[in-house]
């Protein structure tokens, strides 16, 4: 049960004549051993009786997690000892927050990426305001006292700070998932925290949580609060802003909706700094398959050169255990909420993160090497089924691709209001017809009913006629202003060339969009498929997972339904779809090639399942060679000494500070 040199003590244990062991002596005097033989460390029974009492108190408290407590009792002032080493200068955390990241050797050879960092939104730290109970329903005003506590820390970014992007926010569409984008694949497709879905929330929290960026082993570099907001634009402006200004050039950063914030960051203020800079927004690995698959050759981390093994996925493993503070920071005050998580990431970062980096390390060569093994393997084989001989094929198949996806992005503008007017047409065929059946009812005969009924009839087959032309006279107004756009002189007739190859255009559309549909349940399915296996995910929120999953599976099967009708509609008719075919498709590639309904994709040599594996496996091992290089490259004593005689309880305090990382570096 030891722990480490650091919070154990050494004491001597007298040996008695009635001793039979030293095990025996130690239980004698108050101490537990260890081992029954040659015992190098022992728990006193008061240290024991203590875990015994909390436990039972909070049965979640395990006996590591007691363990790794009592060896983090090593005192306080911090800022004395930071300024007594040289480490209270302006941004000097942020600068050597990460060993691996910040560090650099002379003669270092450049990598792609100086750092790799992610950044995200997370809304479970949230604040209650305090408010005054009002007679009515509606919200009192603020009862919360002013406190002239603030928090001194490197780490969070005042709120002054973050509205300095307030501007750009605004400008880019507010939210970040609300921008208009000419060029993005991935327009409309992410709402996170939605304004819609959180305006309502603004009134109950103060704080609506908190916005953080972490380095790519896991080191938190900065956080913002979410101030009675969403996922605001200005809040990864914030981060991307201060991180370019500390460490310069050639950054990466992962972020859920990436492709997105490019087009923000572009249009900002920050855009001429970004781009002199070299900082290049990316798309982590598991929110990435939700995005088109034109948007994933372009960031997702398969695909970028440099990128090595990293998923960008480091957030959501982090929120994953900062979570557990929601309960305790509802009703603390500003200060000691922002004090409170301040000093979780640091405990996080001494005692988790730098203790498990060795490991992490460790593990990454060794899934690298692991990825070359299978590659070098099954790559060959591969190669040889699809007879291609050498891997530089497999860069021209990503950049076909790539300009085959980006031709289906947008219709032509000829094209669109060719399909306007043909539906127009559609439209106008069918109020000529509602009209002419308008008066022939109104000149049906008239029957022996009474007056006051031949009037109401009379009236109501009148207002039918009214409504009716009204229709007509309005469909026949647009037709008539398309045809001045498309310079037709006679309008189209079902029998003309013209009016057949529009309405397959429109048939193409309406396959579109289903097919838009269903692919969007099918993320969510699969989603909530791999959410209901995660580590963590209690018995009641897996039970809510499963009936929703039920509840999507219906939805998916109707819209499947509506799919192969439509698909039998269009020439040439699409192949049918099934169940089993399409819960199988876990990456938006398989959706994406459904699209194009006008070009054979079996001539394409990177369309078929087996081509785009193979690619797949190749850039793999591209990135797993590159995460070897960077891993090659990622592999305080004497002011100590000095302070002994002048200041002998900071020295003592700089003794515990250097051992807090130490005792993980034997």
């Amino acid at each position: 049960m030891g722990c480490a040199s650091t919070g154990t003590e050494k004491v001597t244990v007298k040996l008695l004549s009635t001793d039979c062991t030293i095990a025996s002596a130690l239980v004698c005097q108050g101490v537990i051993p260890s081992s029954p033989i040659s015992p190098a460390v022992g728990i006193t029974t008061e240290a024991l009786d203590l875990y015994c009492i909390v436990h039972l108190r909070s049965p979640h408290l395990s006996i590591q997690a007691f363990v790794k407590s009592m060896c983090d009792l090593h005192g306080v002032l911090a800022a004395m000892v930071a300024k007594s080493l040289q480490q209270d200068s302006p941004d000097w955390r942020l600068k050597h927050a990460c060993p691996t990241c910040t560090y650099v050797l002379t003669d270092e050879p450049k990598l792609t990426f100086s750092l790799l960092y992610a950044m995200d939104g997370n809304d479970s730290l949230k604040r209650v305001l305090q408010r005054t109970l009002d007679t009515d329903d509606s919200l009192g005003t603020s009862c919360e006292l002013p406190m002239g506590q603030q928090l001194r820390s490197d780490r969070y970014l005042s709120h002054t700070f973050v509205d300095l992007f307030a501007r750009d926010s605004s400008t880019a569409g507010n939210e970040v998932s609300g921008v208009s984008f000419a060029s993005n694949s991935c327009e409309g497709r992410w709402k996170n925290m939605d304004d819609a879905k959180t305006k309502k929330a603004w009134g109950i929290y103060d704080k609506t949580g908190i916005f953080l960026a972490v380095c790519c082993h896991g080191f938190s570099l900065l956080i913002a609060d979410m101030v009675q907001s969403g996922e605001l634009a200005k809040y990864p402006l914030a981060v991307v802003s201060k991180l370019l200004d500390v460490f310069g050039s050639n950054l990466g950063g992962g972020y859920d909706i990436g492709c997105q914030f490019k087009t923000t960051l572009d249009k900002s203020s920050l855009g001429p700094l970004a781009r002199s800079k070299h900082h290049t927004c990316l798309v982590g690995a598991f929110h990435g398959h939700a995005h088109r698959r034109l948007c994933q050759l372009f960031s997702l981390t398969t695909y970028i050169k440099g990128l090595g093994l990293e998923d960008l996925e480091m957030c959501e493993r982090t929120f994953s255990k900062s979570n557990s503070l929601a309960s305790t920071l509802h009703y603390a005050s500003i200060f000691y909420r922002q004090q409170a998580i301040d000093s979780y990431f640091e405990h996080n970062d001494d005692f988790e993160v730098y203790a498990n980096l060795s490991d992490f390390l460790y593990n990454n060569y060794k899934q690298a090497l692991d990825v070359l093994d299978d590659g070098n393997a099954t790559l060959p084989k591969l190669m040889q089924d699809l007879k291609v001989a050498d891997v530089s094929i497999f860069e021209h198949w990503l950049e076909d691709e790539k300009a085959y996806l980006a031709g289906l992005t947008r219709e032509p503008e000829e094209e669109t209001l060719q399909m306007e007017y043909w539906q127009r047409l559609v439209n106008l065929a069918a109020s000529s017809d509602a009209l002419g059946a308008a008066i022939a009812a109104a000149e049906l005969p008239e029957d022996a009913a009474s007056y006051e009924e031949q009037v109401k009839r009379t009236r109501k087959a009148e207002s039918a006629r009214c409504h009716a032309l009204e229709d007509y006279e309005r469909n026949l107004k647009v037709v008539q202003g398309l045809e001045c756009k498309l310079e037709i002189a006679v309008w189209w007739v079902p029998e003309d060339i013209e009016w057949q190859r529009v309405g397959r255009l429109v048939a193409n559309r309406k396959y579109q969009h289903v097919l838009d549909h269903l692919e969007g349940l099918i993320v969510a399915w699969i989603f909530k498929l791999s959410k209901m296996n995660h580590a963590g995910t209690g018995y009641k929120l897996q039970k809510h997972i499963a009936k929703a999953l039920q509840t999507r599976s219906v939805a998916i099967r109707s819209a499947l339904n509506t799919y192969n009708t439509i698909a039998r509609t269009i020439r040439p008719p699409c192949s049918r779809l099934k169940w089993e075919e399409v819960v199988e498709y876990a990456f938006l590639a398989d959706f994406d090639l459904l699209r194009n309904t006008c070009v054979d994709l079996s001539q394409c040599p990177w369309a078929s399942p087996a081509a785009g594996s193979t690619m797949d496996l190749h850039f793999k091992m591209c990135r797993a060679h590159e995460e070897i290089e960077r891993l090659n490259i990622e592999y305080l004593q004497e002011c100590e000494d000095q302070l002994k005689d002048t200041n002998p309880a900071l020295a003592y305090q700089i003794t515990i500070h250097r051992n807090t990382r130490g005792r993980f570096n034997a």
